[in-house]
């Protein structure tokens, strides 16, 4: 057996692939995969340093990482950080593990646009992990984009008011029934006096209801630098919280459903001085995103190490059967 290294797109210039092969160039399928990988690591701790803050991503394939336990294993070794949970995150999951969940559940029919995890907190994952335990069968790639290239396609005035202005992000949660996540799925309690005490050491501005429903506001960045190639990138989520975000009939709906109040819906985001964020800037942010999108279709066992300030990451729709385990450190 051997293990190889390459760029899995030259064009894009990521992730950052670390292969293991038969010595006639086929993939091995017995069950040392990830014994192989941890003994080749030994070795290659720095050029895999060297190789995320480069790329942005590293993918390891044909290791054979496809259960929850072996995941958990593969975390113990890479990840440089405890794991985090997923408290306060904006998109519905199931814990399968400390620290290991699902990655998302929203409907296989939806796309999910490129963001960077949690960047509308003040702390977020410096690395994620997904692991394929069951590939899909049609579409439904993880997708990634280069928060360093993304900002160079973007106009310089457009990104000054990013980086000076911040981003408000606000969420209605509702109580139990309604549109989007409930504060209980949100928080993972179903306690207020917790999810009070949460908001209040996350310095998230919150106000509870009378119909039991959950108002937050957070203040995030723009642009951040990278505290290890000291690189800005572009690191915030107001272009998937804003209702534009939405298909076009749906969009529609929720303005006429909301009487056009935006603050009033699910999600939405605002400059953090509180003036709106045109949808002409929306659609260049997007438009950049869409430019610089790689895609890859999953393997089962495939790993796809992420540094979450460099890269941004979202889903294609899929058809027919898909697992992809998420850990954040």
């Amino acid at each position: 057996m051997s293990i190889i290294t390459s760029i899995y797109s030259e064009k894009a210039d990521a992730p950052f692939l670390v292969e293991r092969k038969r010595d006639g160039g086929n993939a091995s399928s017995n069950d040392s995969g990830l014994d192989e990988l941890l003994d080749w690591k030994s070795d290659n701790v720095e050029l895999l340093q060297d190789k995320l803050s480069t790329h942005g991503a590293i993918l390891f394939r044909n290791f054979d990482v496809n259960t929850v336990l072996l995941f958990d294993r593969f975390l113990e070794h890479f990840k440089e950080a405890s794991l985090l949970d997923y408290v306060g995150g904006n998109s519905p999951r199931t814990k399968m593990s400390q620290g290991i969940y699902t990655s998302t559940e929203y409907p296989a029919d939806q796309f999910i646009s490129l963001h960077n995890e949690l960047s509308y907190g003040e702390q977020w994952p410096a690395q994620l992990f997904f692991c394929c335990v069951t590939a899909p069968n049609a579409d439904g790639n993880t997708l990634i984009a280069d928060g360093r290239k993304v900002l160079q396609w973007l106009d310089p005035e457009l990104v000054d008011m990013f980086e000076t202005r911040k981003v408000k992000y606000i969420r209605n949660l509702h109580g139990g029934r309604g549109l989007g996540p409930s504060w209980q799925d949100t928080f993972e309690s179903q306690d207020r006096d917790e999810v009070t005490e949460i908001c209040k050491n996350s310095n998230i501005d919150f106000q509870w209801k009378k119909d039991g429903s959950l108002r937050t506001c957070q203040i995030g960045s723009g642009v951040e630098e990278h505290p290890i190639t000291k690189e800005k990138v572009w690191f915030n989520q107001a272009d998937q919280f804003h209702p534009s975000n939405h298909p076009p009939k749906f969009y529609e709906a929720l303005m006429h459903m909301y009487a056009g109040r935006l603050h009033d819906c699910p999600t939405h985001a605002c400059f953090g001085d509180d003036s709106p964020i045109e949808d002409a800037m929306l659609a260049s942010v997007r438009n950049a995103f869409k430019k610089q999108t790689i895609y890859f279709p999953w393997q089962q066992g495939d790993v796809l190490l992420i540094d979450n300030m460099l890269m941004s990451h979202g889903r294609a729709a899929f058809s027919g059967p898909r697992k992809i385990l998420v850990a954040m450190s």
